[in-house]
């Protein structure tokens, strides 16, 4: 095996962990602050199954955005959805046999590559162009979608231009979840590709992709709209009410 191969095995088992154990620990951090106040977004539904229903809402069409700005919501939503295509097409390296759904999603998952790159250039454009999004934009904003359109950029690459050997890189993932190590081809472009991608599962933490779970976890859209009925006591509070 390659050095280069060694290197990126334990990278990817060191991304891994960072990336189960930091959102695990997110999750818990987000599942334990408390929500003193009631304040959903109104108007609120009013019932638990609403409060469902808005969130899948929230969560498959971007609800809220849809209805604050159109344009962004359209860049917005296509990124997210292509993305989603992108990395259920990937399943076909972590699976055998390739299950037939995979199969079929293929050509859908390969051109969405192409959607997801435009659209992160669109949102990234905008940080630039919007006066008020670029005062607001930090460091750590623009290194998110930077990460995410060379990984766009550079597996578009190997797909159209350099054409690597996907063969070869689906034994080196199966190898490492069944600890069987594979040599990984000699290919620059799958080279920057996977530092990316290991690079983006690292960060994912610590970042504002956090959005991701912690949409779950948001009192303005995860809250019942119901004060009058029900005095609202986070679990904090009531022991000192006791």
């Amino acid at each position: 095996m390659s050095a280069a191969s060694l290197f990126f095995a334990l990278l990817f088992y060191f991304a891994t962990v960072v990336l189960v154990a930091g959102v695990a620990a997110k999750v818990y951090e987000f599942a334990r602050t408390p929500a003193p106040l009631k304040i959903p977004t109104t108007p609120a539904p009013t019932t638990t199954f609403g409060v469902v229903l808005r969130m899948a809402r929230e969560i498959a069409f971007f609800e809220s955005l849809f209805k604050s700005n159109l344009w962004i919501w359209v860049f917005g939503w296509a990124f997210h959805f292509a993305l989603l295509l992108v990395l259920l097409r990937h399943l076909r390296y972590f699976t055998e046999p390739v299950w037939a759904w995979v199969v079929w999603i293929q050509p859908f998952g390969m051109y969405a590559g192409f959607a997801m790159a435009g659209a992160a250039a669109c949102l990234w454009a905008r940080r630039f162009l919007v006066e008020r999004i670029r005062y607001i934009s930090t460091p750590s904003d623009h290194l998110m979608i930077a990460l995410l359109l060379g990984i766009a950029a550079s597996g578009l690459m190997m797909k159209f231009v350099t054409r690597t050997d996907i063969v070869a890189v689906k034994a080196f993932f199966l190898g490492l979840m069944r600890f069987d190590w594979q040599a990984l081809p000699a290919d620059a472009p799958l080279y920057v590709h996977l530092t990316l991608v290991a690079g983006l599962m690292i960060v994912f933490p610590f970042s504002k992709l956090l959005h991701a779970p912690g949409v779950f976890f948001s009192p303005t859209r995860n809250q019942v709209d119901d004060p009058r009925e029900h005095r609202h006591l986070a679990p904090w509070a009531a022991r000192l009410d006791a």
